[in-house]
């Protein structure tokens, strides 16, 4: 009964998720374009050794980046995984800096064996996120306005997956079928002063376009693990995630305000018919090398097709995207009466390009610019009481460097806490 209640504990900890995960966990004015900045996957360890999975095979904890490695754990074991984030930022253009602190529940999932060859995993975790706040004061002839952009919102990603080991616990593979949900807002505000010559009270007009997302998608992947010796072993994971084109509600709405009360004088609302949006092919491949409680060496290639996906009716919007990200675990000795030579230590480091495309113009032949990122971070493997459960500490420093230097130079640095729930649920006792 104590397992039913536990199980049960965690499903409602899993539903609870949906209504706070609309908060936003970044401020970067890049989110404008798109379905926002796409989030890290990475769970536990792969977090802390830039950002890795794709490669990773372990019975210790949930790896949605590669549904292949859920059948990796034991017929008994029991997983339920939780992280949340707290991020400063610093934004700095050519005459401005901003610097903002944001927080979020990143995700919840839980893993269980149902045969010893069949394993699946269920969980929340976010896609997307978008959240930002700009503007500027503008003046034509006698007339000043001002105009102001901002969005919140992202996208959301519902899993179920399973994994089958098909030969000798060395090569599986697995799916995850998932639900893709989430409202995009984007918003601009235009405020016009008043006219002392003909005595016209100040308005604004608010235009706001909202886009519905609600949707399947799939990711599938596979892991061969070639043991070397009784202690280590060898992992090449292959993912891949086919496009999809969306079914998306798209909203514009547009409202003229009297500023002294914020009284509504004019408003309509229309629904954009036909519009499409796509999600690209994505492909990935990563190596791990483990040597058994002592050494972990990872990395990971992933490529995204974002070139040839849609969005709002239009394609040739967005660039290809890439990312690579290395990381390394040691752990002292695992079975070593001292705490701290049973701590995992993790670093790695990531770099990527964007996929938005901005300041699109006939003068750069319609190309726009985008950014590249580097990423560093550090790591901890807390061990609790029964060496099982562990609580994963990351220190992440992310620099996001544009291609033009009018464009915004971003910063942050991200600290992530996830705790991981490892109980062996399903073994009996026998009593002499």
């Amino acid at each position: 009964m104590l397992k039913i209640e536990k199980f049960i504990l965690s499903g409602v900890l899993l539903l609870t998720q949906l209504s706070v995960w609309g908060q936003n966990n970044t401020a970067s004015p890049y989110t404008r374009f798109g379905f926002g900045e796409i989030a890290d996957r990475s769970f536990g360890a792969g977090r802390a050794m830039g950002g890795v999975g794709i490669g990773l095979r372990s019975p210790e904890q949930i790896n949605p980046m590669n549904p292949a490695s859920y059948s990796c754990m034991d017929s008994l074991t029991f997983i339920f995984d939780f992280g949340a984030s707290l991020k400063a930022s610093s934004f700095k253009d050519q005459s401005n800096q901003y610097n903002h602190l944001s927080g979020n529940l990143e995700y919840v999932a839980i893993q269980f064996p149902i045969t010893k060859w069949l394993a699946m995993s269920a969980g929340l975790l976010p896609y997307s996120f978008v959240g930002y706040k700009f503007g500027e004061v503008s003046t034509i002839g006698d007339a000043t306005y001002q105009n102001t952009y901002s969005g919140t919102g992202g996208l959301n990603d519902l899993y179920g997956g399973l994994s089958i080991d098909i030969w000798k616990k060395r090569l599986a593979i697995g799916a995850n079928f998932g639900f893709l949900f989430g409202n995009i807002e984007h918003a601009q505000y235009l405020m016009f002063s008043s006219n002392e010559d003909d005595g016209s009270s100040p308005y604004a007009n608010h235009r706001v376009r909202q886009m519905k997302v609600k949707d399947m998608k799939m990711d599938f992947g596979l892991q061969y693990t070639h043991p070397l010796s009784a202690t280590e072993s060898l992992t090449l994971g292959l993912t891949y995630s086919p496009n999809n084109r969306l079914n998306v509600k798209t909203y514009d709405r547009i409202e003229k305000l009297e500023i002294s009360n914020s009284t509504v004088i004019e408003s309509s609302t229309d629904t954009i018919q036909g519009l499409r949006y796509d999600l690209p092919n994505s492909f990935g491949i990563g190596l791990s090398y483990m040597k058994i409680d002592k050494l972990l060496l990872a990395a990971d290639f992933l490529y995204e097709d974002w070139n040839n996906a849609s969005f709002m009716g239009e394609k040739g919007t967005f660039q290809n995207r890439t990312r690579f990200a290395i990381g390394a675990q040691y752990e002292p000795n695992a079975r070593a009466r001292n705490y701290f030579n049973r701590i995992r230590y993790r670093a790695g480091f990531h770099y990527g390009d964007s996929y938005v495309r901005v300041n699109q113009s006939a003068e750069n032949g319609n190309k726009g610019y985008g950014y590249n990122e580097y990423g560093a971070s550090l790591g901890l493997g807390l061990p609790l009481v029964d060496n099982r459960s562990i609580v994963n500490v990351s220190f992440e420093y992310v620099k996001v460097k544009p291609e033009q230097a009018f464009m915004v130079d971003e910063q942050y640095f991200r600290v992530t806490v996830n705790y991981t729930f490892n109980e062996r649920w399903f073994f009996k006792f026998k009593l002499d």
